[in-house]
């Protein structure tokens, strides 16, 4: 070998060492998520598509905190849960759930088969929570639900999230916590007063411009009147680190960021709420950048209402190449209780929101602490 290759040699060493070395610590400088001693007994919930199957899992896991929920083209819960299911161990558990998910749980073509059955849905769930593998149902009874079709969706048809409505109504829901709104003909997608493509559109990033401000909507049927919505924003959009809270959690499916609006009371003094935005499938950050974040209006609610915005993200996988929320089961059999890796992980950020002020942000050190609940 000739000293001009030896010499190009160990500057490539030198060079990919500096880039590794770069890297590192790129990614140890990444935000953490802060502690802002958040009332998490007063969390909601809401999600579109995937994510609203996700807004509804993790309400039920979690229904001591959550007070209230927004399922937006999405179904009832366990849906897509085969009865045989519970017999398998692995990928299997998706590959079973996968046909039901889409004939049965979107387009609402195994419905001359009872598909979705919420009689059997609601008699799970009861005995889930028998099992302690979810929160009592009595914590649930008082939460405020909205749903939304737009007629115009043909992903997730309106007699789905229809089902979805009539299973809260066997739960136990009385009329008052529920709102459905199907008369609205958007496609499939979250919709705004102003912003996003047109009304009855289905396409990337899944906003709609239907001349109806679904964040208000959602926030003021669970936490009732708000003060007007802010137009130009006070606060601070957070791009934080995930994975301190993936620890001893493989096959999650995460990105490696969130993000936080954290507005500038919520970072100051006052003790906030929290809402949990779940994105739907493609409308993660990698796939239609930041539209679902800044877009669909909740930031501009938060402002004003002493708000919280937790905008977790999905990542895509061979199982999973759109970055849905597992609905069906493709990181576990448990996806639907509290073991869930999906709901584990969210709930510790959750968590983490509602550490008091002075305990910086999560890092690898975080410990989850059980949450309180609200009986």
């Amino acid at each position: 070998m000739n000293v001009p290759a030896i010499v190009r040699r160990t500057a490539a060493c030198f060079l990919a060492a500096a880039l590794a070395l770069t890297t590192a610590c790129t990614e140890e400088k990444r935000p953490g998520l802060p502690a802002l001693g958040a009332d998490i007994n007063a969390t909601s919930v809401s999600g579109i598509s995937s994510g609203a199957y996700m807004a509804g899992q993790f309400q039920i896991a979690h229904s001591k905190v959550v007070i209230g929920a927004a399922i937006i083209a999405g179904g009832p819960y366990g849906c897509a849960q085969s009865v045989f299911s519970d017999m398998m161990m692995g990928p299997g558990v998706a590959f079973l759930n996968m046909p039901k998910a889409i004939n049965g749980c979107m387009l609402n073509t195994l419905a001359p088969w009872g598909v979705p059955d919420v009689d059997r849905l609601a008699k799970k769930t009861l005995s889930l929570a028998e099992a302690g593998r979810i929160d009592p149902i009595e914590n649930l009874l008082d939460d405020r639900v909205y749903l939304f079709s737009g007629s115009n969706d043909r992903t997730v048809v309106p007699s789905i999230v229809k089902a979805a409505f009539d299973y809260y109504k066997l739960l136990g829901f009385s009329d008052d916590h529920l709102a459905f709104v199907s008369d609205i003909p958007a496609g499939h997608a979250f919709v705004t007063a102003s912003e996003g493509l047109s009304c009855e559109a289905t396409g990337k990033p899944y906003i709609v411009d239907c001349d109806y401000d679904q964040a208000e909507a959602v926030l003021t049927h669970i936490y009732g009147p708000l003060k007007p919505r802010t137009d130009t924003l006070g606060g601070t959009f957070i791009t934080f680190d995930q994975r301190p809270f993936f620890r001893g959690i493989a096959g999650h499916d995460m990105e490696d960021e969130g993000v936080a609006y954290v507005p500038a009371d919520c970072a100051g003094s006052a003790t906030c709420r929290v809402h949990i935005a779940f994105h739907g499938c493609a409308q993660n950050i990698a796939a239609s950048g930041d539209a679902f974040i800044r877009e669909t209006g909740y930031a501009n609610w938060a402002d004003a209402n002493a708000l919280i915005v937790l905008f977790p993200q999905a990542a895509s996988s061979p199982m999973n190449p759109q970055g849905c929320w597992d609905w069906w089961g493709f990181t576990g059999r448990d996806y639907l209780t509290q073991d869930a890796a999906q709901i584990t992980i969210v709930f510790r950020m959750l968590q983490h929101l509602a550490q008091p002020r002075g305990r910086g942000t999560a890092g690898a050190s975080l410990t989850p602490q059980p949450a309180p609940g609200r009986g």
